[in-house]
């Protein structure tokens, strides 16, 4: 008896399933299980194949009619002649009327997917990675903008082989793939192709590597590179240093360096925007009796504040144009917000105690004189 399962049953159909039925339940299986899709995954291959196996005899009337008749046994001579022999070549059919060439094209993008034909090939000079280097500055750094120098780690070209990995510049094409740099295979009507071990994709193999970058092209380097943190910078911003990044295997282009900014937490000033804000400590007869305070901004002056009689607590002033700059603004400037806190004294002198009492006094004959007209 065979081991095989009933090929109905692996396509999920009845046996009185029509042709569309059974190439609509076979799509479905084919793109949940490809290769391609997941990625190596032997069981799901193993499924792949099986739908495949079972939609080649159940697609054909030929087939479908000795295996209704005899089951497996009925293919044995002049069945299906087993698994991806009977490769269909024309796509179309098996996926007329369906946009399954789009969908596969937008899936495996890049993966070596292909539908019977000839290789894609590959450059070997490649992009290099970006890189991205964590920033910190101060708040004062954000008011005057500030030129800093970092250094980065990175890949550069070797300087011996100007980054081709081969001491004396000869190649020679790899005996596997034959210089494309994949090998395929057949999967019923899928061609599917996989990178190639021997030369790693690249198609070629370097007959005497660079003794200075043991072939790789590459070596490991520390750069510096000036940086301008512009005026009115923010936390978040990246900056974008084209071409400063990991150098491209094979002599390609370098990738590009993004410097991400951290505006450091300032120990007076908090930021919204341009926008900074101040506590300030005011004592309590300045609160009462108005006065003039001294506030000090990032530019290291000190700006004159008016404090009028009978300010409250919490009270909050505008000092205009004096915070940080709008980045990309010669001209324009945020405000400085200043939050008075009025400063109760913990300890009071015999005088002071007593001027205390009399002005409390003071007050309340005020509000009970005040009390008789109302």
């Amino acid at each position: 008896m065979s081991g095989k399962r009933d090929y109905y049953e692996i396509l999920a159909v009845s046996k009185s399933a029509n042709k569309d039925e059974i190439k609509k339940a076979y799509r479905k299986l084919a793109l949940k299980y490809h290769p391609d899709r997941t990625k190596g995954d032997p069981d799901k291959e193993a499924l792949f194949k099986e739908s495949t196996e079972a939609y080649e005899v159940l697609g054909d009337e030929k087939k479908r009619a000795l295996y209704d008749q005899y089951g497996h046994a009925g293919l044995g001579a002049g069945g299906s002649g087993g698994f991806g022999q009977q490769a269909y070549s024309d796509f179309g059919d098996i996926f007329s009327g369906t946009s399954f060439e789009d969908i596969f094209e937008n899936l495996f993008s890049g993966s070596g997917f292909g539908f019977g034909g000839g290789g894609r090939g590959r450059s070997h000079a490649r992009r290099g990675s970006d890189l991205r280097y964590n920033l910190e500055i101060s708040l004062e750094d954000v008011y005057n903008g500030k030129d800093v120098k970092i250094q980065i780690p990175r890949d550069e070209h070797c300087d011996t082989c100007s980054g081709t990995g081969s001491q004396d510049g000869n190649f020679e094409s790899c005996a596997v793939c034959h210089g494309s740099g994949q090998v395929r295979r057949s999967s019923g009507f899928f061609s599917i192709a996989s990178t190639c071990s021997n030369c790693a994709g690249e198609g070629q193999i370097i007959k005497h590597p660079c003794k200075s970058c043991a072939g790789k092209g590459l070596v490991a380097k520390k750069r510096t590179i000036s940086i301008r943190a512009p005026k009115g910078i923010e936390t978040g911003t990246r900056l974008k240093v084209t071409g400063e990044g990991e150098a491209g295997p094979k002599g390609g282009p370098s990738g590009d360096l993004y410097v991400v900014v951290q505006v450091k937490r300032h120990k007076e000033f908090s930021r919204n925007g341009a926008d900074i804000k101040i506590s300030l400590d005011t004592p309590v007869t300045t609160a009462i009796l108005g006065g003039e305070v001294m506030v000090e901004t990032l530019a290291k002056t000190k700006v004159k504040l008016k404090i009028p009689a009978g300010t409250q607590p919490n009270t909050i002033f505008r000092l205009r144009s004096k915070g940080l700059p709008y980045m990309g603004s010669n001209s324009r400037s945020g405000d400085i917000l200043v939050e008075v806190n009025v400063s109760i004294p913990k300890s009071l002198s015999s005088k002071a105690k007593q001027l205390a009492k009399d002005l409390d006094e003071e007050l309340k004959a005020g509000s009970s004189f005040f009390a008789r007209f109302k």
